[in-house]
């Protein structure tokens, strides 16, 4: 029986001898890439964070003691040690457990997270709330080099060394968020990392002083002082204790006893107190060793060879993204790109490499990222700005107020629109519309596949103004790709198929969708419109009142939230049409998307069936709204 089997309470680690939690650690690494291989998920974070979850778990005593994991994707172990083991199967599946800490799901998950650099804010709002109620525990924040390079975690840090209360934060450093790290942040962590010569010298320099005749004593009364000048010295710096910090490290997070042991320290200072740790993502797998940016998130893979398993060859909308990017900058010297730690998941690994000097990765930074846009479209530049929809959502003031607000040419390239999956409420793509819909200047396209996404993109290229370009994850529909690139009229949606009684307007890939529920109700007998938006602003409105005269019964149909998405946009153009239309001639509405409630995680086609976005789905829903068959007046196309 494995050890680990054993383990339903973190308790139960404290009675466990070092040769013991080795043999559990193993356990927890092929617990691990056993059960990712299968559902897929963030592998690599929690390889590397195997030996500090057991040391957390030694020292402190949750759920009384509290910790917040930073972004969260590096929590499976804490979940197999926190009574979640039996559970652990169905991770990131359709009801089972969410890859992120979610206080619902245990009392053991102190700050539900999955965004980055948040866990020092919220670890100090919860080390406050202790305070005020004069209780008595620990909270631990535990961060990764590359959240840290987030400018809310240093507005965290800022004010945590003002307050002073006692708060610990854990910093595990394995030089990498998902892709390596940049910037002067991580220049300086690497200095430390490469400068053992302080954690010797300060025992050295004790040991001289103590041997000096007659002064000695009364020179090490003074020791806090020598430390800190020995830090001067010889550390590159020392951030963290001008920020307010006491500074522990940095020590090898596979260690596990001098993990334990520093953080035992830790409990006993008073203070605000930063443990730096050295870990390496990926730890004790070898392709996620060797890969560790590839098996930061993973699909299901061979475990034999670490290969993902075939699903297609059919190429992303990110990768034709980042090939027809790199096609338009060979093209206009304008173009740059710009991501926030992401260039493999955005696509734009193949633009760096040949276009180093346009190519601006600038770390978990989005708000950064859109300013540093703005500044560059200042000068005629034409920056794309690469991002998550649910990423962007960070950034949201620097869009409004540094990029729409000038009317400057920033193209916001919004990979992951829609029903992201697994990754579950954090990740849905589904509320960009709504936060941008209402911002002046802006253009806003939706592609109904890979071909169209390319010309959203020539299209942006010639508009004079901010553009925001939203496309699915996952493959595309395997069609085939125009050569040359098409500019679209500005505001001009398509007509898919033509019909009288009903007409679905369809946003992005849902074109799709809506066109097989159209041939499904045409075998019951009624004559279906499709029609592709492809704008979302500005709306087609010739095109839409059209068919709503002709129809009298219109279906908006998208992946994306209902309040004040794509279909809220028909309704209010419908409702300004009051006045100039008789009221026998204002058509009916059925808007069919994602309910006002956060989407869990499940596969993207488990989460359509639920919400009904799916062809059978659409067409109950249409059966359901009106039964009967439609008949024509003599006069023409009014509803009876």
């Amino acid at each position: 029986m494995r050890l680990l089997d054993t383990i339903n309470h973190p308790e139960e680690l404290k009675s466990l001898n070092t040769n013991q939690l080795t043999q559990l650690a193993n356990e927890i690494r092929e617990e691990l890439v056993a059960t990712v291989s299968k559902t897929g998920g963030h592998l690599a974070p929690n390889l590397g964070v195997v030996e500090l979850t057991l040391a957390l778990h030694q020292v402190f005593n949750t759920p009384r003691d509290q910790i917040v994991w930073d972004v969260g994707h590096q929590s499976y172990v804490h979940k197999l040690l926190t009574g979640r083991r039996t559970q652990f199967a169905t991770l990131r599946q359709l009801g089972g457990l969410s890859g992120f800490p979610r206080r619902t799901e245990s009392v053991h998950d102190s700050f539900g997270t999955g965004h980055s650099s948040t866990s020092i804010s919220a670890a100090l709002g919860l080390a406050l709330a202790r305070d005020l109620k004069h209780e008595h525990y620990h909270v631990i924040a535990v961060i990764g080099d590359g959240a840290l390079t987030g400018g809310m975690a240093f507005e965290a840090l800022n004010h945590a060394g003002h307050l002073r209360t006692n708060l610990i934060v854990v910093l595990n450093d394995n030089e990498m968020s998902i892709a390596n790290n940049v910037g002067a942040l991580s220049r300086y962590l690497n200095r430390i990392r490469t400068e053992p010569v302080y954690f010797r010298s300060k025992e050295e320099v004790e040991s001289l002083i103590r041997r000096i005749p007659k002064i000695g004593n009364r020179v090490l009364s003074a020791v806090d002082r020598v430390k800190d000048a020995v830090k001067y010295l010889v550390v590159p710096g020392v951030l963290f204790e001008e920020l307010g910090f006491t500074y522990l490290g940095p020590i090898d997070g596979h260690n596990l006893p001098a993990v334990r042991d520093i953080l035992k320290n830790a409990k006993q200072v008073e203070g605000p107190v930063l443990v730096h740790l050295l870990t390496k993502k990926g730890k004790g797998y070898g392709p996620a060793e060797r890969n560790p940016d590839k098996f930061h998130g993973i699909g299901p893979f061979s475990i034999a060879d670490g290969k993902p398993r075939a699903d297609g060859n059919i190429p992303s909308y990110t990768q034709i993204f980042g090939q027809t990017l790199v096609k338009q900058a060979e093209k206009d010297q304008r173009i740059l790109a710009i991501t926030a730690a992401m260039p493999g998941g955005t696509g734009l690994e193949e633009f760096a490499r040949r276009f180093p000097e346009r190519f601006f990765d600038v770390g978990i930074a989005e708000q950064h990222a859109v300013t540093l846009a703005a500044g560059l479209a200042c000068q005629g530049f034409r920056p794309v700005v690469a991002i998550y929809s649910t990423f962007l959502q960070r950034a949201y003031d620097q869009v409004l107020h540094d990029v729409c607000l000038q009317n400057l040419p920033v193209v916001f390239a919004i990979d992951r629109a829609g029903l992201v999956g697994e990754d579950g409420a954090t990740h849905q793509g589904i509320f960009d519309i709504a936060f941008l819909r209402h911002i002046p200047n802006l253009t806003i396209m939706a592609p109904k596949d890979e071909n169209e996404l390319q010309h959203c993109l020539e299209t942006a290229r010639g508009i004079n103004g901010p553009v925001a370009v939203r496309y699915p994850r996952g493959a595309g529909r395997g069609i085939q790709l125009d050569s040359e690139f098409q500019s679209f009229t500005i505001g001009q949606a398509e007509v898919i198929r033509d019909g009288q009684d009903l007409a679905i307007i369809a946003v992005g890939p849902m074109v799709y969708t809506a066109v097989n529920a159209a041939m499904i109700l045409e075998e019951q007998g009624r004559s279906v419109a499709v029609i592709n938006a492809r704008f979302v602003k500005p709306l087609d409105e010739a095109l839409i009142l059209h068919y709503a005269l002709k129809t009298q019964r219109l279906i908006t149909l998208e992946e994306h939230c209902l309040a004040g998405g794509f279909g809220s946009a028909v309704a209010e153009l419908i409702n300004r049409q009051n006045g100039t239309w008789k009221p026998e001639h204002s058509p009916e509405l059925l808007h069919m998307g994602i309910p006002d409630e956060f989407v869990e995680h499940g596969s993207p086609d488990s989460l359509r069936e639920i919400y009904g976005l799916t062809p059978s789905g659409i067409v109950k829903a249409i059966n359901e709204r009106w039964p009967e068959r439609r008949r024509l007046r003599a006069a023409g196309a009014v509803r009876s």
